[in-house]
């Protein structure tokens, strides 16, 4: 192997497990998820010699994730390569473990795009203007579409007593 090779090769298996979690986040399905990693990190190897002369490496490969994730969206793989309903879920740590799985389950059924500016906002703890970066969009795109993301968690996640007691003060 060359040197060239090495530095990728030592670069990805640091960066690989916080790539899949935030693949994970975005897609909801740890096989997509690596699916998701494994595409960006081939996109990375082809254009490595480039690549490792960037400002931020870890901010350009999360870049091309982000994208990737979205590109499929777009292109309707999901549709074409989804073979089963739902995967099981790791068990996970922490103090509240069913809030955790509630808001992930919460997260799928936001949209595409919204998801990918929680994500990035939130747990990848970006700002407003690195996340237009990343999304390629304005920042009052990402301010938007972090509104309806948020708008939309609460919808969900609101429960189901709280929403018929709005209903009926409404009616």
């Amino acid at each position: 192997m060359s040197r060239v090779d090495d530095e990728y090769t030592a670069h990805v298996q640091e960066l690989l497990p916080r790539l899949r979690r935030t693949a994970y986040l975005l897609c909801a399905d740890w096989h997509r998820a690596d699916d998701l990693v494994q595409a960006t990190i081939t996109r990375l190897y082809v254009k490595w010699r480039r690549a490792r002369m960037a400002d931020n490496l870890d901010a350009y490969v999360r870049t091309m994730l982000v994208r990737q994730f979205l590109g499929e969206q777009r292109t309707g793989w999901r549709s074409r390569v989804s073979v089963v309903e739902s995967t099981p879920e790791p068990a996970a740590t922490g103090s509240d473990v069913e809030a955790g799985l509630d808001v992930r389950r919460a997260l799928t059924a936001v949209p595409a795009r919204q998801r990918a500016t929680l994500v990035l906002r939130f747990y990848c703890d970006l700002t407003v203007d690195q996340t237009a970066e990343v999304l390629g969009c304005s920042s009052g795109t990402v301010k938007s579409q972090t509104s309806k993301g948020l708008a939309a968690l609460r919808r969900i996640l609101e429960p189901a007593s709280v929403r018929e007691e709005g209903a009926h003060g409404r009616a």
